[in-house]
């Protein structure tokens, strides 16, 4: 499958330079093939992954793990499953030692139900990760408050979510998400979690948000690898539409053709 080439501006995040601004997530594929095959038609370059999904000692780990070091991209162990900072501190410290990266993806969560992140512990992990030399990626809700207080502790990423996670809702709170990239102009932003159709991620993406990351939505689709291309499709336009710069609503119609100046054919009626 040809990977959809997206915009060629290269942008930096965690140290790293990229193409794509995708991030897409390894779980819930209807096979490891399937798996692959849509990570390579999104065009990812960053892909995230959690040591709880299976044991990495067993077989189906050791495959698992082959396919996607076969692909070339960048690892983005995350903490999926923590309930506490010290559970996500010490995943990560796993994660590290196993994939050779300080990039962790920090997810602690607070509510099982929504899924919604503990913002306390989220922050008490994030500083503590942040002091044994880890790039922090936070998976955070849209919080301002919080924002800044994860900024203030070193973080240089930010992962708010559009919605819980899984959930395909969308963007929730657009006022919330644009004040997060009117405020934090030199942070890096990526909509983790909630996104559920292309339209979703070409909205995030003309807000001004460097990338989205995705995960149920490409692999629960009935054709993940069409989504991932169709996603990848999205992420292109709304990034292109934010450069470009998007005309302003107006209140009152204005014609394309002004009638000023413009010349006018009258039937001769003699």
């Amino acid at each position: 499958m040809q990977q959809v080439k997206q915009s060629k501006s290269v942008w930096e995040i965690g140290g790293k330079k990229l193409k794509s601004r995708i991030l897409i997530g390894s779980a819930l594929y209807p096979s490891p093939a399937i798996m692959k095959e849509a990570i390579v038609a999104s065009g990812a370059e960053v892909v995230t992954l959690s040591l709880r999904r299976q044991s990495a000692g067993d077989d189906a780990g050791e495959r698992f793990f082959e396919i996607i070091a076969s692909l070339g991209v960048h690892l983005l162990p995350n903490t999926a499953g923590c309930h506490s900072a010290k559970e996500a501190i010490t995943t990560a410290q796993m994660a590290r030692e196993m994939f050779g990266t300080n990039w962790i993806k920090l997810e602690v969560i607070g509510d099982t139900y929504t899924l919604q992140p503990d913002p306390f512990a989220t922050l008490e992990a994030a500083r503590e990760l942040i002091a044994q030399g880890f790039e922090v990626f936070p998976y955070m809700s849209d919080d301002l408050v919080l924002a800044s207080r994860l900024v203030e502790s070193g973080v240089k990423i930010l992962m708010p979510w559009g919605s819980p996670i899984g959930s395909g809702m969308g963007l929730m709170n657009p006022y919330n998400l644009k004040t997060l990239r009117e405020r934090f102009r030199d942070i890096a932003l990526i909509v983790d979690a909630g996104l559920g159709k292309p339209s979703h991620a070409v909205e995030a993406m003309e807000m001004g948000y460097d990338g989205v990351l995705l995960n149920s939505a490409v692999a629960l689709a009935h054709d993940p690898v069409k989504m991932a291309q169709a996603f990848s499709h999205g992420v292109t336009a709304g990034r292109l539409g934010y450069e470009a710069g998007m005309m302003p609503k107006r209140s009152l119609a204005s014609p394309s053709t002004p009638t000023i100046g413009t010349p006018f054919w009258h039937q001769d009626q003699g």
